[in-house]
C-alpha cells in the first residue's frame, strides 16, 4: 500500500501540469468564450524559447529574418529568460486573438475550431523548422529536484511537489482575483451578459482579450517551469495533456477553479497508480488506461450534465454555411475524371503520388461533408475511425484471407460500428461539448486499440501487412514486383471517390438527406414532423464512419501496411480543417479539400513553381485555414457557390441566409421543414 501512496505523491508533477492547462481552459472560456484547444501548442512554442535562451540565442519564428540572435556570454539566465518567454507568449497572445479571435466573435463554433487547428498547425510547424526538436531538448532544472522519501523508501524528485505547491497558489491567487476584484467581476459578468457590461462603460472585446492573454501566459508560465521535467519536442504540451486538462474543465462546468484543479490533481495521480497496477496485476490492460481515464471522465460529465458548458452572452450570431443544391453533370464529373486518369497516365510518378494524395484526402472530405455539412455535428475522431477500418482490413483480409471487395468493405463496416460508438453522445451533446467528446474518442481509440497487439497483431517492419488489392487474378496494387507507383492504383482510387462523390450528391437529393438537413437546421421543427433526430445524427455518423473506414482502407492500400502514425490526433484535427478549407457543406468542396490538401495536387503544383517550398508547406496550409476560416467561413467552394449565386441574379445570402444558427430554436419554421421533408 505504501508504494501506491508512493505513485499518487509522484503523479503530483504531471497533475500540476493538467491543473494549469485547466486553468488555463478555465480562463480562457469563461473570459472569452473560446476552449482554447492550441493552448497546448502555446505553451510549447513558449518552453522552446526559454529553452533557446537559456542556450544563449534566441530564435526567430518568421521567414526571412536571421535563424538566431546570439547574446554575447550565452546564458541570460533565469529571470531573463523567464521574462522575454512570457513576453512572447503575451505578443503571441495578443496577436492569435486581435487577427483569428475577435473576427470569429460571434461565428459558430466550428469555425472557432477550425481557426484552432490552424493555430495547431501553424505552430508546430514553427517549432519543428525553427528549433533542433528532432531528438529532443532538455532544459536545465529551474526548481529543486532532489530525491526526497515521502514514505518508507519510496522517494520522488522534489521538482514535481515545487511545481504542485505553485499551481496550487497559483489556483488560489486565480479565484481571488475572479471573485474579489473588479477585473474578476467584470470578466464573470462579460461571461454572463454582454449587453449588460457594455452599458456599465465596459469593451467586452478588452475584457475577453485581457482574459485569452492572461490564460496564456499562466499556461505557460507553468510550461515553462515543468520543462525540465519533460523531453521538449514540437507537440510536447499539444495533445498529451489536452484531453486530461478539457476532463478536469468540464467537471468544474468551465467555472469551479477548485474543482477544475482538483480533479486535474486528481488524474494526474491515478495516471501514475496505473504504472503500479500494470506491475502488480496481469490482468490490468496494458494499453490505453492513462489515456482513458480523462476520456471516461469526460463522457461521465458530459452524460450527466448535457448541455451545461457555458457559452459566452452574446447579442448575436452567426449562421452556419449554406449547403448548395447538387448539379451532376458533364461538367462536375466528366471533366475531374479525365483529368485525374490523364495525369495519372501521362505525368511522372511525383505527380501521380500527389493525384492519389489528393484522391484519399477526398475521401476524408467527403466523410466531413455528411457528417457536418448535411448532419450539423462535429466529430474530432474522423482518422482514428479510419485507422479502425485500416488495421481491420489487415486482420481480415491477411489472417482471414477474405479477398477484395469482401475485406475492404467489412473493415468499412467495422470503422462504422466504431464511428457511431463515438457519435452516441450526439444524443445529448453538441458543438463544441460534442468536438470535446469525439476528440477524447480519438485518443482513446488511437490508445487503446491502435498500440494493442492483442486487437491489431504484429506491427514488426513498420506497421501490419496489407495485400494488394486484386480481383478476379488481376493486381491492381500500388507496387507489383518492380513496377512500382502504378497508375492503375491511382486509377483504383479515383474510381472509388467518383462513386462515393455520386453516393453523398445522391444523398443530399434524397429523403434521408432531407431529413439531416431538417435535422440540421431545427430539431424541434423536425421532431414536430415525425423526423427521428437521433436516429438521423446517428445514420450520419453511420454514413460518414463508413466512408471514413473506406478512406482508412484506402490508406492501407497505398501503402501496404497500417500502422498508428497515419492516424493520429493530428491526422484527425488536419483532416477536418481541410475539409473546412474546400468547402464542408458541398461534393465539390470535398473535391476542393482534396486539391489543397498536404502533399496534394496544389501543394505540389505549387512547390513545382515556387522551388524549397515543401520546407513550409505544412505551415501554409495552417495559415490558410486560419484565413479562411476569418474570412471565408463557407471554404473555398462555398464562395464560389455564393458568386455563382450572385452572378445568377439572385439574392446574395447575408448573415441570415447562410444556414441555421447552432442550437437555434428559431433558425428554420416548421412549415419549411414541413416542406423540406414532405418534398
Amino acid at each position: 500500500m505504501s508504494d501506491y501512496v508512493g505513485y499518487l505523491v509522484l503523479g503530483s508533477g504531471a497533475g500540476a501540469i493538467i491543473a494549469a492547462f485547466a486553468l488555463g481552459l478555465l480562463i480562457s472560456q469563461q473570459g472569452a468564450g473560446i476552449v482554447n484547444f492550441s493552448l497546448g501548442a502555446m505553451m510549447t512554442w513558449t518552453a522552446h524559447v526559454y529553452a533557446d535562451l537559456r542556450q544563449g540565442a534566441y530564435v526567430f519564428p518568421i521567414p526571412g529574418l536571421p535563424d538566431r540572435y546570439h547574446f554575447a556570454g550565452g546564458d541570460v539566465g533565469f529571470p531573463i529568460a523567464m521574462a522575454l518567454s512570457l513576453a512572447t507568449a503575451a505578443v503571441l497572445a495578443w496577436i492569435v486573438h486581435r487577427l483569428v479571435f475577435e473576427p470569429l466573435h460571434r461565428a459558430p463554433s466550428l469555425s472557432t475550431i477550425v481557426a484552432d487547428i490552424g493555430i495547431i498547425i501553424v505552430l508546430t510547424s514553427l517549432v519543428e523548422a525553427r528549433f533542433s526538436v528532432s531528438a529532443g531538448i532538455r532544459v536545465e532544472s529551474i526548481l529543486p529536484d532532489e530525491s526526497v522519501t515521502v514514505i518508507d523508501d519510496f522517494t520522488v524528485p522534489r521538482d514535481g511537489l515545487w511545481l504542485s505547491a505553485i499551481v496550487i497558489a497559483i489556483a488560489i491567487a486565480v479565484w481571488i482575483i475572479s471573485r474579489r476584484t473588479r477585473i474578476g467581476l467584470i470578466t464573470r459578468a462579460a461571461a454572463s451578459n454582454e449587453k449588460g457590461v457594455i452599458l456599465l462603460g465596459y469593451s467586452p472585446r478588452a475584457v475577453a482579450r485581457r482574459s485569452y492573454i492572461f490564460a496564456v501566459v499562466l499556461a505557460s508560465f507553468v510550461g515553462v517551469m515543468a520543462s525540465p521535467t519533460l523531453q521538449l519536442e514540437s507537440t510536447t504540451y499539444t495533445f498529451a495533456f489536452l484531453i486530461p486538462a478539457l476532463g478536469a474543465a468540464l467537471v468544474g462546468r468551465f467555472r469551479n477553479v477548485g474543482i477544475a484543479v482538483g480533479t486535474a490533481f486528481a488524474i494526474g495521480m491515478v495516471q501514475s497508480t496505473f504504472t503500479k497496477l500494470q506491475v502488480d496485476f496481469e490482468w490490468f490492460p496494458r494499453y490505453g488506461t492513462r489515456e482513458g481515464l480523462p476520456f471516461l471522465i469526460i463522457i461521465v460529465a458530459m452524460w450527466l450534465m448535457g448541455e451545461t458548458l457555458p457559452n459566452r452572452g452574446t447579442v448575436e450570431t452567426w449562421r452556419l454555411p449554406l449547403v448548395p443544391p447538387t448539379r451532376i453533370n458533364l461538367a462536375t464529373v466528366g471533366i475531374p475524371l479525365v483529368l485525374a486518369i490523364g495525369g495519372l497516365l501521362l505525368l511522372d510518378p511525383l505527380w501521380r503520388a500527389a493525384i492519389m494524395t489528393s484522391t484519399i484526402a477526398a475521401v476524408f472530405a467527403l466523410s466531413f461533408v455528411v457528417v457536418t455539412g448535411l448532419g450539423g455535428q462535429t466529430t474530432l475522431a474522423q482518422m482514428a475511425v479510419a485507422g479502425i477500418g485500416g488495421f481491420a482490413l489487415s486482420r481480415i483480409a491477411t489472417d482471414a484471407g477474405i479477398p477484395f471487395p469482401i475485406a475492404p468493405l467489412l473493415a468499412a463496416t467495422a470503422a462504422m460500428v466504431f464511428g457511431v460508438l463515438v457519435g452516441l453522445p450526439a444524443l445529448r451533446v453538441r458543438g463544441t461539448n460534442l468536438a470535446i467528446v469525439t476528440l477524447g474518442g480519438a485518443v482513446a481509440i488511437t490508445e487503446f486499440v491502435f498500440k494493442n497487439h492483442d486487437f491489431i497483431g504484429d506491427l514488426a517492419y513498420g506497421g501490419a501487412r496489407v495485400p494488394n488489392p486484386s480481383l478476379i487474378g488481376w493486381d491492381f496494387g500500388l507496387v507489383l514486383g518492380d513496377e512500382s507507383s502504378r497508375p492503375i492504383f491511382g486509377s483504383f482510387l479515383v474510381i472509388v471517390v467518383l462513386l462515393l462523390a455520386l453516393a453523398v450528391a445522391n444523398l443530399r437529393r434524397s429523403g434521408t438527406g432531407r431529413r439531416l438537413l431538417a435535422a440540421r437546421s431545427n430539431e424541434r421543427a423536425a421532431l414536430a414532423v415525425g423526423v427521428g433526430v437521433q436516429r438521423t445524427k446517428l445514420l450520419a455518423y453511420a454514413i460518414s464512419s463508413f466512408i471514413a473506414g473506406i478512406g482508412g482502407c484506402l490508406i492501407a492500400y497505398r501503402f501496404g501496411r497500417v500502422s498508428d502514425a497515419s492516424f493520429g490526433t493530428l491526422a484527425s484535427l488536419t483532416a477536418l480543417a481541410f475539409a473546412y478549407l474546400g468547402g464542408i457543406t458541398s461534393v465539390s468542396g470535398a473535391m476542393t479539400a482534396g486539391v489543397v490538401a498536404a502533399s496534394g495536387v496544389g501543394f505540389f503544383a505549387l512547390t513545382e513553381v515556387i522551388g524549397g517550398l515543401g520546407t513550409w508547406e505544412t505551415l501554409i496550409g495552417g495559415v490558410l485555414l486560419i484565413v479562411t476560416a476569418v474570412l471565408n467561413p463557407e471554404g473555398i467552394a462555398g464562395g464560389f457557390h455564393r458568386d455563382r449565386r450572385g452572378r445568377d441574379g439572385e439574392r446574395r445570402p447575408g448573415r441570415g441566409d447562410q444556414g441555421p444558427a447552432e442550437g437555434s430554436t428559431e433558425s428554420a419554421s416548421a412549415d419549411r421543414v414541413v416542406e423540406t421533408t414532405a418534398s
